[in-house]
């Protein structure tokens, strides 16, 4: 099978595109490389079944070749990060909307299977756990801009979903939940390399905010093997599932753990969220996903805990320390 994989060169879709081709397919990865380094497909640049393009999925009549010349598409593209989202929000938009359209636009026309990776974003300011796919989603006010990513990623499946209901077009969304591993980079506030690259140089580990809000961590090979999973269903399309793991950690108990495992002597200091990201930014305490519909659909339960985790990241960037 020929698959385009768009934004392959970042953290999930180059392990996406490795575990593609080693299942056989035939890969083309769509990167302009804004968050995607050269570096994260390294191990594939020179194989016969892969192929880079390096170019913005905003480009129209490149995706349109594109999409007609592969059996399957996972649009994975996006802006991400928080501290890129309150950055650069106008980019977060037209990102995350722009081509988001152009990809469902184009995989009507030629009735291409695609996945739309979507967010835990979408659930917004929540405080009934866990989530489940058709929780009611509670955002905030326009003026705050982490809103505008989480709205940015509702339309896509609000647009996926209607072009799978009016069109038939064949779409499943995947709403991923913290996934973690090997080649994330902390450059756009991932929490988990940013404690551990903050440990292993001897900075202070910053905890944003209090350090008493959760969240659950999901390796990255359980989510790609989901995602691929959920594309080969027969019956997906049209639905959604969230991707993730639900076993909670406080964040503080997570800068201690990162402190302790890399054996640091990093002191633990906790910064308000607005000085960090400056006004205007909201946090939620809790986000924990309810993987009720993904193991019924697909038998998925993650295989790596957190300990686990945070070994196989703290060795990588042991023996990647540019990363």
């Amino acid at each position: 099978m020929r698959i385009l994989v768009t934004g392959g060169a970042g953290f999930i879709g180059s392990h996406l595109c490795e575990y593609l081709i080693d299942q056989g397919h035939e890969v083309v990865c769509l990167d302009n490389l804004s968050t995607g380094r050269i570096h994260n497909v390294d191990r594939l640049r020179h194989h016969a079944r892969f192929q880079l393009i390096v170019a913005d999925i905003r480009e129209e009549p490149l995706i349109a070749e594109l999409v007609r010349n592969v059996d399957h598409v996972y649009h994975l593209a996006a802006a991400v990060g928080v501290r890129l989202i309150m950055e650069r929000p106008v980019d977060t938009l037209e990102i995350n909307t722009f081509g988001t359209e152009i990809v469902l636009k184009y995989a009507s026309k030629f009735h291409k299977k695609t996945l739309i990776a979507s967010t835990s974003e979408v659930y917004g300011s929540h405080n009934h756990f866990p989530l489940r796919e058709d929780s009611t989603r509670i955002y905030g006010p326009t003026t705050v801009r982490r809103w505008a990513y989480a709205a940015s990623k509702a339309l896509d499946e609000f647009l996926a979903l209607a072009y799978h209901q009016e069109r038939g077009t064949p779409v499943v969304i995947a709403r991923l939940f913290n996934i973690v591993g090997p080649r994330q980079t902390g450059r756009y506030g991932m929490v988990i390399p940013t404690f551990v690259k903050q440990a292993l140089t001897g900075q202070s580990i910053t905890v944003f905010g209090t350090g008493e809000q959760t969240r659950c961590f999901a390796y990255v090979a359980d989510a790609v093997e989901a995602l691929v999973r959920l594309m080969e269903h027969p019956k997906s399309e049209g639905e959604i599932f969230n991707v993730g793991s639900d076993e909670e950690i406080r964040i503080i108990d997570l800068a201690h753990k990162i402190k302790e495992k890399t054996g640091s002597r990093s002191p633990i200091v906790k910064i308000p969220y607005d000085q960090a990201y400056g006004p205007g930014y909201e946090d939620m305490m809790r986000r924990v996903p309810d993987l009720t519909k993904i193991r019924t659909w697909i038998g998925y339960t993650p295989r790596y805990h957190i300990d686990e985790i945070l070994d196989r990241i703290i060795e990588f960037h042991r023996t990647h320390p540019w990363h």
